[in-house]
């Protein structure tokens, strides 16, 4: 089975699914996102990322979303989507990345599949974003639409600093993406999900930033699950489509739990480490179970 890799070649995740690879006998290869290229000639499409035929892969693995303008990310999407239809395994696949990647999809998506979420507001203007800053009382945390290990996130609860920051962003033609700030004793929980199975659950602790990211200085302990964490986790896999998904979950201070994210390129570096889970040897295995064309 010949695997490539959607990302940065010289990335710890290339070296750690390589070696994966390598264990068991694949052919891999890294290639760079922003080589993606598409040519149709007499009726054929050929697919490509630089000068390598992408068509001569069995699996493609994305590790990177890179920033991009609308434009260059709806071609990624459709290149990724022409590959999967020719029976080349995507994971995770292009919908399920373009869901993934959206905060505000992510959540409609974890909200008609019943699962708790804090509430949340989406607008683009600054005078619905007040509105919400008052309805969510006061107490917002304000995410980008797209982002991940807790880049770009702040915390608002000054009135004239809200006022501030929204008109900023609107200025900026942003979406405003505002969630209720949920009270919590400085630690979440991170599960990776795989296939519809559960690898394992990481503590995150920081006592000194409401974002537990480890990518943070946050602390990433091994972490049993309950019966219910599992089965969120695994309902918001599904209601994304993810085949490998790391769900983060955070408890308020009186107990009460929230799915807060499903990220579809999910790291696992301080995963692997706190529970010993060879997660790119599981996620190559999980390949080899998916025969392609």
């Amino acid at each position: 089975m010949r695997i490539a890799v959607l990302g940065q070649p010289a990335s710890w995740y290339a070296a750690d699914l390589s070696r994966a690879a390598a264990g068991r006998g694949h052919p891999f290869e890294v290639l760079p996102f922003e080589g993606l290229s598409a040519a149709i000639h007499e009726g054929r499409e050929q697919l490509r990322c630089g000068s390598t035929d992408l068509a001569q892969f069995d699996a493609v693995i994305i590790r990177t979303m890179p920033p991009g303008s609308l434009e260059q990310v709806v071609l990624r999407m459709d290149l990724l989507a022409q590959l999967q239809s020719r029976g080349i395994q995507v994971v995770n696949p292009p919908k399920a990345v373009e869901c993934a990647v959206d905060k505000y999809l992510t959540t409609a998506r974890l909200a008609s599949a019943a699962l708790p979420t804090p509430e949340t507001w989406a607008c683009e203007d600054e005078d619905t974003a007040l509105e919400a800053f008052d309805a969510l009382g006061g107490d917002v945390v304000v995410k980008p639409l797209f982002g991940a290990e807790g880049r770009g996130i702040l915390r608002v609860s000054d009135p004239d600093l809200a006022l501030r920051t929204f008109r900023t962003l609107s200025r900026l033609q942003s979406v405003l993406y505002l969630q209720k700030y949920i009270d919590h004793p400085g630690h979440d929980l991170r599960v990776l999900v795989l296939d519809g199975k559960i690898l394992g659950g990481m503590r995150r602790s920081n006592p000194d930033d409401f974002r537990t990211n480890v990518s943070r200085q946050g602390n990433a302990e091994p972490s049993r699950l309950t019966s219910e964490q599992e089965e969120w986790a695994i309902r918001a896999s599904d209601a994304v489509g993810t085949r490998i998904a790391g769900i983060d979950l955070l408890y308020d201070r009186s107990g009460r739990g929230y799915v807060i994210e499903v990220n579809g390129v999910p790291g696992w570096k301080a995963f692997s480490r706190v529970t010993g889970i060879d997660v790119a040897t599981e996620l190559i295995r999980s390949l080899e179970l998916h025969p392609s064309k």
